[in-house]
């Protein structure tokens, strides 16, 4: 089985669609490490894809009005249980344009690796997309993901972006999103993360709300047990009037795990409003009671929770 092969059985067996992104009216990418093994461009997306042995270097434009169909696949994996993949990705959504990105990073092997990512999107005008990046590793728990990304959202545009690290060990998991939103735009952030034995969270996540009437939610799901621990960081900043922000986060926290939540919220125009919520806590009770009334044992109550939580 050739390496491209491999990682479209890992990506069927987690649930993806590998014929779906090999059609060939479907834009992609497919990298194992540093090893470019696939590059499609479609009527409206403009694709170019570099291997260098230091990183992938991705660059995308979605032409303006262009309503993309298909999501846009970007497959980055290891095959391999020890290495580095390091991804510059550049994305401009133009003008009028509409698009779904899927990201799947599958490390089903890995044992000692590293996943960095520096991401720079920039949407234009009355725009609209989507982000989608589900990450899928193995029990061992030696790998560190660290994607970072700075977002430009345009006049009359809207971002959605939802990360997601639920199956497998994270290890080492260091988010850093900053976002800015223009006039009438909209971001919403979503990570949705599950940590087991020894793995450590860091996510921090900047919206700055420039724009008059901007909106922004961050959203933040994070599950932990044994001793792992998490640290989330939140920052809402809004600066225009009409500007309105929230932040969202909930952690449970099992065992001798330890979580934390830190919001910012900071207001710089009168006009403007920015809240937030959070709540750190074990399983719920009357959830629990619940759940157990209807004959499930005390285990099997707490993984329902913990699944409803990071859907």
């Amino acid at each position: 089985m050739n390496k491209i092969s491999e990682l479209m059985h890992t990506l069927d067996a987690i649930g993806g669609e590998s014929a779906l992104l090999l059609n060939p009216e479907t834009a992609h990418i497919v990298a194992d490490a540093h090893r470019l093994l696939s590059s499609q461009e479609i009527t409206g997306v403009e694709v170019q894809a570099e291997e260098t042995p230091e990183a992938i270097i991705v660059h995308i434009v979605v032409t303006k009005g262009a309503r993309v169909e298909n999501p846009i696949h970007l497959c980055f994996g290891m095959l391999e249980p020890t290495g580095t993949q390091r991804i510059k990705l550049d994305i401009i959504v133009e003008d009028e344009a509409n698009a779904t990105f899927l990201a799947h990073c599958l490390f089903a092997n890995a044992q000692s690796a590293q996943h960095l990512m520096d991401a720079e999107i920039k949407i234009g005008a009355d725009a609209e997309m989507r982000m989608i990046e589900s990450h899928y590793h193995g029990p061992f728990g030696g790998i560190e993901v660290v994607p970072k990304a700075v977002v430009d959202i345009g006049p009359n545009s809207r971002f959605f972006s939802d990360f997601s690290l639920t199956m497998g060990r994270v290890g080492r998991l260091d988010i850093d999103y900053r976002v800015t939103v223009d006039t009438h735009g909209v971001a919403e952030l979503t990570s949705r993360v599950f940590g087991h034995v020894n793995d450590y969270i860091k996510i921090r996540e900047e919206v700055d709300l420039i724009g008059e009437s901007a909106r922004s939610l961050v959203k933040t799901r994070v599950a932990i047990e044994d001793q792992a621990i998490a640290e989330v960081t939140g920052i809402t900043n809004g600066a225009a009037k009409g500007a309105r922000g929230h932040l969202d986060c909930m952690e449970i926290v099992k065992d001798e795990a330890i979580g934390q939540s830190i919001p910012i919220v900071k207001v710089t125009h009168p006009l403007a409003k920015v809240t937030h919520e959070a709540a750190i806590g074990t399983v719920d009770k009357e959830q629990l009671e619940t759940l157990m009334a209807h004959g499930l044992s005390p285990e099997q109550a707490v993984d329902i929770i913990v699944s409803g939580l990071l859907r």
